[in-house]
């Protein structure tokens, strides 16, 4: 395993370090920002969804980063990563990320995952509860009435007419990088696992973040999620739709910082 910071810039108030891990053929890229005077806090790991990268969390990575190190990472496959050689579900994904967040020596985090990325991080919560001390599920999918690949396209053509140009040539750039045959090969493993079982699971809290126009993950399906879960909150975005970290990181990241440890 491979887990040396590559090469570093530095800024006025906020260092920033990116480098490549290698878990069990797996590559995953590890992007980490720590502000000049860190609070003695856990810290918070970001994770994107199917077919994204870390792109789409940048501007919630900031201003998570002003508090704390926070540290976003990009899954195989994505963002330009090298293409799995072999089929990789949630549970073997999540397992290969938690060897990474062990690498990081950064003590129990603050694990969120947007989208299909809340599937990875209840995994991991549920695998590795003593390197996790809150889960954070943003868009949690996949939600029950959006249980096929039809039904997921049509919520996701619908959540496009409602986000920022900006956000939507990120959605659009970043699935050509994934492109057709991995996105498809993972959707199979989104639209399968059942994470509101899996939630049941979870030693430490849940929180679980959803834009109130999300039309990919619905307020019903949130509720039946922190209902799941032994200890859970469920807070909205109010305005906004399913990639909310975006469109609105100030107010995603304060619903973060009020909840977690």
């Amino acid at each position: 395993m491979n887990g040396q910071p590559a090469g570093s810039t530095a800024a006025r108030k906020v260092r920033r370090d990116e480098w490549r891990v290698d878990e069990d053929g797996l590559a995953f890229r590890v992007l980490l920002s720590s502000p000049a005077v860190a609070a003695p806090r856990p810290a918070i790991v970001l994770i994107h969804g199917i077919g994204m990268s870390h792109r789409y969390l940048s501007r919630l990575h900031d201003v998570l980063a002003q508090d704390r190190a926070v540290y976003s990472i990009d899954l195989p496959g994505f963002g330009g990563l090298p293409k799995p050689g072999v089929d990789v579900g949630v549970a073997a994904m999540a397992s290969a990320l938690g060897a990474v967040i062990e690498s990081l020596n950064a003590g129990p985090v603050v694990l969120v995952g947007h989208s299909m990325g809340a599937q990875w991080v209840v995994e991991v919560g549920a695998q590795r509860p003593e390197h996790v001390t809150d889960v954070v599920a943003i868009g949690p999918v996949a939600d029950a009435e959006h249980r096929s690949l039809a039904s997921q396209l049509i919520a996701l053509a619908r959540d496009t007419l409602g986000e920022t140009l900006a956000i939507n040539a990120i959605v659009l750039t970043d699935y050509l990088r994934c492109g057709v045959p991995w996105y498809l090969a993972q959707v199979r493993h989104m639209l399968t696992y059942r994470i509101e079982d899996r939630v049941t699971a979870l030693s430490m809290p849940l929180i679980v973040i959803r834009g109130s126009r999300d039309p990919i993950a619905g307020l019903e399906w949130c509720r039946r999620l922190h209902d799941s879960a032994a200890r859970a909150r469920l807070l909205l975005i109010p305005a906004h739709h399913h990639v909310a970290q975006q469109s609105a990181p100030r107010a995603v990241a304060a619903a973060i910082l009020a909840h977690v440890t």
